[in-house]
């Protein structure tokens, strides 16, 4: 029972933890973070080599053998593991940092971004036809942008509900760029300064995809009835989350299936993220708002 409330305390709200993530690979993390909990690593020294096992197994795509994607796709579970026993033990021991926050979320693009490059120039290019393929990838690529932002915004806007949150986008932005003129006036820490600003960055892409619902003219739904009524499409939004993209890769690397990879992005999920996209465009209308 210790461990089980352990594992529940090292968890983020389970409404916005994605479904693999809670049946599968926290789990496995949960054992390695119970393995290392009394030695020194910190949040950030795990977050770092979670971030160079992906990206290798992301360059093992390159090689574009059965062999080599299916070490590259045990790299990536790897990986997954790891990534999420960052944030847990961060949140066992209460050591969590600023710059670590931001590294944990930038990951995830860098090794996404590897697995891309790798699927690319090892499947794509040396396929009967590399335009088709490229374009098949290209298209799934940005699928996965169009539903990671989408995800974000709704998991960082049911946050800002469920504990009285001001941002839109789950932090606040003006501590970030603070930060980031800090580092540029004391000079040198390149890479802490790389991800802050990447960080920045695609923020500003999801207050600009947003702009409809912006702190400026955001609605003042009725908290109760908003956590009620989004509780469970939300828990249907993670399924678009980075965990499943990733576990879809994995899966279509033991069978040497890319391709399939691919079409199921660009047919399977986006027709879910637009059947997701009408219900809660209805559930938004008929959400009580907050009397002023």
């Amino acid at each position: 029972m210790k461990w089980f409330n352990e594992y529940k305390a090292s968890l983020k709200l389970v409404e916005v933890e994605e479904l693999l993530d809670l049946v599968f690979y926290r789990p496995l993390a949960f054992l390695f973070v119970k393995a290392v909990y009394k030695t020194n690593l910190t949040p950030n020294h795990i977050t770092t080599i979670a971030l160079i096992v992906g990206m290798i197994g992301g360059a093992f795509y390159f090689l574009n053998t059965h062999i080599a994607i299916s070490i590259g796709a045990v790299l990536l579970i790897i990986y997954d593991v790891l990534d999420c026993s960052d944030g847990m033990i961060a949140r066992l021991k209460k050591n969590g940092t600023f710059f670590g926050r931001i590294l944990d979320g930038i990951a995830d693009y860098f090794v996404t971004v590897t697995v891309y490059m790798g699927i690319g120039f090892g499947f794509a290019s040396n396929s009967e036809n590399p335009l088709y393929f490229w374009i098949l990838l290209g298209a799934a690529g940005a699928s996965n942008i169009v539903h990671a932002i989408t995800l974000d915004y709704y998991r960082n806007k049911f946050l800002d509900y469920a504990f009285n949150r001001d941002s839109t986008l789950g932090e606040n932005l003006e501590e970030f760029e603070t930060e980031l003129i800090k580092l540029k006036k004391d000079g040198g820490k390149y890479f802490q300064r790389l991800i802050i600003w990447v960080y920045l960055k695609y923020s500003a892409l999801q207050v600009k995809a947003s702009s409809n619902d912006s702190q400026k003219t955001r609605i003042n739904y009725n908290k109760e009835d908003y956590l009620k009524k989004n509780k469970r499409i939300l828990h249907l939004w993670t399924y678009l989350g980075p965990t499943t993209e990733l576990t879809l890769i994995i899966i279509a690397s033991f069978f040497n299936r890319l391709d399939l990879f691919m079409w199921t992005m660009i047919v399977v999920a986006n027709l879910y993220a637009l059947t997701l996209f009408i219900i809660q465009t209805n559930i938004n209308k008929n959400t009580k708002l907050d009397e002023i």
